[in-house]
């Protein structure tokens, strides 16, 4: 697809292969003179018999606990790797600080702008392609931690392994102290790990003011997996727990993983959520004439009809489902005709975007479910249930020069409005705080445009020129803010002019 990207993705070049070893036994033939016979009818009737098992001895890995005490615990030589963006040098052994002996893992979060990266950030993981531990034995990852400050870590988890990445599992917004605590990340299933090489991953930035964040430091100690016995009542969710309804068409897909997966524990008298990969659940369609759903959660659309999606991890069934009406073969949004070079594209199989953008912004409030469905070489947003959501645009787009913002729309309810904003972001980049309860505020501006009057069941082009107070101050485009609806598409969203 052209020009689409819609989706920040992690592209990961390295492959786990998961190597079994077997050994196969001689049988050894012996043959003696007048029993050849009786000894070969003898040795054909036991191997008809032999079970499988008795033949073959599959690899198996360490059970090994320990991540970190004093010093990296079995990790090889080559084990950390850092986020795009991260500080290389943000981790580090420190000798003069320990919960317990003599040593423990000092991560020092940099300043905003720090020249070496904006952000504290990798995975510790086992070092050589097919190596890795059995943790089926065990039910959490634990350690001890303190801070500089009393902080917020934004991610503290494993199972990432840059690979597959099938069973990452992260505790988000752990609170920190300046004294040395206990931490547990429950297993949302120990029987699955055994063979897992991604042992820890993090993510920390600054405390402070959006773009003046200033850095501190954390320290893990006594890291390990653990048999507590004290986890308990795991409740599952997909969907965020929600019932979610979902329109959409033939060939299209539906990422139900990016919808927000977890499982939550009672550990030792408080809950405990952690966030999960769609690799722990079993997935299940009521009607897979209408959609089937893969081990990476996503959906695939394949008929006309209705379809609930629903899951279990372990044998707990999951809280949230999925609702799929599929109304059959989508009708492609018209193909645009202008010239390229006289455009600046968002989202269009037609042109080449000028920014990468987030179409899942998750503004605090938004009831709306966006999904990039595709059919015919034709891919398309469709939203539903909104009352507010955005496009952010990951980089600003100047459209001095340009006259209009063309969107085409799609629904199938009468008396379907939408209302779209057009959004500077002013001179500091950024989106003022309250521009979704009204108007904008600082030195932003924004054009507004209520497309209504849609034709039902066919596509409407829309053309906002745009004027207003966003005529003298169209260079610095941040986002478009969409309000209402609540079930409609757009696809072909780009300016342009005349």
């Amino acid at each position: 697809m052209m020009g689409k990207s819609g989706k920040l993705e992690h592209i990961y070049t390295s492959t786990l292969v998961n190597k079994k070893e077997i050994k196969m036994k001689t049988i050894k033939f012996i043959y003696k003179k007048g029993v050849f016979f009786l000894a070969l009818a003898f040795v054909i009737n036991v191997s008809c018999e032999r079970d499988l098992s008795d033949e073959v001895e599959f690899a198996t890995f360490p059970a090994t606990a320990e991540v970190f005490t004093d010093a990296p615990i079995g990790l090889g030589t080559n084990f950390y790797f850092p986020y795009e963006g991260s500080k290389p040098t943000a981790w580090s052994v420190d000798e003069k600080v320990s919960y317990e002996g003599i040593a423990s893992m000092r991560f020092d979060v940099p300043n905003v702008n720090d020249p070496e990266g904006n952000y504290a950030g990798a995975i510790f993981r086992i070092d050589g392609e097919g190596s890795g531990r059995d943790l089926s034995g065990f039910d959490a990852l634990t350690f001890w931690a303190k801070a500089s400050q009393a902080v917020t870590i934004g991610e503290i988890g494993f199972g990432e392994d840059f690979g597959e990445n099938k069973y990452v599992t992260t505790r988000i917004n752990v609170s920190l102290t300046t004294n040395w605590v206990k931490y547990i990340i429950p297993i949302p299933d120990p029987s699955k790990l055994i063979q897992e090489r991604g042992m820890l991953r993090y993510s920390a930035g600054g405390i402070g003011p959006v773009g003046n964040e200033v850095g501190y430091t954390f320290w893990l100690d006594e890291v390990k997996f653990e048999k507590l016995g004290t986890i308990a009542q795991p409740q599952p969710k997909i969907l965020n727990g929600e019932d979610v309804a979902q329109q959409t068409f033939t060939g299209s897909k539906i990422d139900i993983a990016a919808r927000g997966l977890t499982q939550t524990f009672n550990v030792s008298g408080k809950n405990v959520t952690v966030n999960t990969t769609p690799a722990y659940f079993t997935f299940t369609s009521s009607n897979t004439g209408v959609a089937v759903i893969d081990e990476k959660g996503v959906v695939d659309v394949i008929g006309k009809g209705d379809s609930d999606i629903t899951a279990e991890l372990g044998s707990v069934t999951a809280i949230g489902s999925l609702k799929v009406t599929s109304n059959g073969v989508f009708p492609g949004a018209p193909a645009p005709m202008r010239p390229e070079a006289n455009v600046k594209s968002i989202y269009s199989d037609t042109y080449t975007s000028a920014t990468e953008s987030n179409f899942t912004p998750n503004f605090g409030g938004s009831t709306t479910q966006t999904t990039e469905a595709g059919s015919n070489g034709d891919s398309v947003q469709l939203y539903t249930n909104n009352n507010f959501t955005g496009i952010i645009f990951n980089n600003t787009v100047d459209a001095s020069e340009l006259t209009h913002l063309h969107v085409d729309i799609y629904t199938q309810q009468s008396g379907t409005n939408v209302e779209l904003q057009i959004r500077d972001v002013g001179a500091n980049g950024e989106i003022e705080t309250n521009v979704f309860n009204g108007f904008p505020s600082g030195d932003d501006k924004d054009s507004r445009f209520t497309a209504s009057g849609l034709t039902v069941g066919s596509w409407t082009s829309v053309d906002i020129p745009l004027e207003g107070d966003l005529a003298s101050q169209k260079n610095n485009l941040g986002a478009l803010i969409l309000v209402g609806g609540p079930d409609f598409i757009l696809d072909n969203i780009y300016f342009y002019k005349e």
